[in-house]
C-alpha cells in the first residue's frame, strides 16, 4: 500500500488528476492478483511438500512450478507499470521512521517476488527436473543436473518462502494498523470501496 520508490511533491496538476489519493487500476488489480496468487501458491507448497510420493504430487509440484513463474510475469509487470505511473503520497503525519521501514519492505518484498521463483526454477533444473509452463512451454534449465546443490536450493526456496511469508504479515499488519488505528486512507488506496477514513476531501 505505499510507494516502493521515492515520490517527488506534487504539483496542483498531479493532485486535481487524483494521481496522489489511489493507485490506477491496473496497479490496483495487478497488486491482488499477485497477493493471491502467492498465498495459494505458498499454500500448496506447504501441502504438497508432506504428501509420499505418488503422480499426484507430481501433478501438484507442477501445478506450483506454473503458478510461481505467472508470479514472476506478472510481478515484472507490476513493476513496469510502478516505473511509469506515480504511487500515492504517504500520509503527511507519518514519521520519517516509519516512511523508511515502509519503503525498505516494499523493496524487500519486490526482491523476494522475483527471489522466490527464481530459487525454485534454479532448484528444478538442479534436481534434473524441467520446468514446462502449463504443460506446453519448456522453459531453459538454468544450472546442470547436480542433486547437492538442488538440496541447497530447495532450503533456500523454503528460507525465501517464510521471510517473504513473514513480511507480508507485517506488511497487513501496517496495512490495517492504518485503516483502524490511524484511519488514514492508506489502505483505501488499494481498497477503493472503502472510502476516505480521514474526512477530507480528495
Amino acid at each position: 500500500m505505499y510507494s516502493v520508490f521515492p515520490v517527488p511533491p506534487p504539483s496542483r496538476h498531479t493532485m486535481s488528476l487524483g494521481s496522489t489519493t489511489r493507485y490506477t487500476g491496473v496497479a490496483i488489480g495487478l497488486h491482488w492478483l499477485i497477493a493471491l496468487a502467492i498465498v495459494g501458491t505458498f499454500t500448496l507448497g506447504l501441502y504438497m511438500h508432506e504428501l509420499p510420493l505418488s503422480p499426484q504430487k507430481l501433478k501438484l509440484y507442477s501445478w506450483h512450478k506454473w503458478a510461481g513463474v505467472t508470479i514472476f510475469l506478472f510481478v515484472v509487470l507490476r513493476l513496469g507499470w510502478r516505473l511509469a505511473h506515480r504511487a500515492p503520497e504517504l500520509p503527511a503525519a507519518m514519521p520519517a521512521w516509519q516512511r523508511k521501514t515502509a519503503e525498505a519492505t516494499h523493496v524487500l518484498l519486490y526482491l523476494l517476488m522475483l527471489a522466490v521463483p527464481l530459487s525454485g526454477w534454479l532448484m528444478s533444473s538442479a534436481k534434473g527436473f524441467q520446468t514446462v509452463w502449463f504443460g506446453v512451454i519448456p522453459l531453459p534449465d538454468l544450472l546442470g543436473k547436480n542433486k547437492e546443490l538442488g538440496d541447497l536450493l530447495q532450503e533456500v526456496h523454503e528460507l525465501l518462502n517464510f521471510t517473504m511469508a513473514a513480511l507480508v504479515m507485517a506488511h497487513l499488519g501496517a496495512a490495517l494498523k492504518h485503516h483502524f488505528v490511524d484511519r488514514d486512507d492508506v489502505l483505501a488506496r488499494m481498497l477503493p470501496f472503502l472510502g476516505n477514513t480521514t474526512g477530507e476531501v480528495k
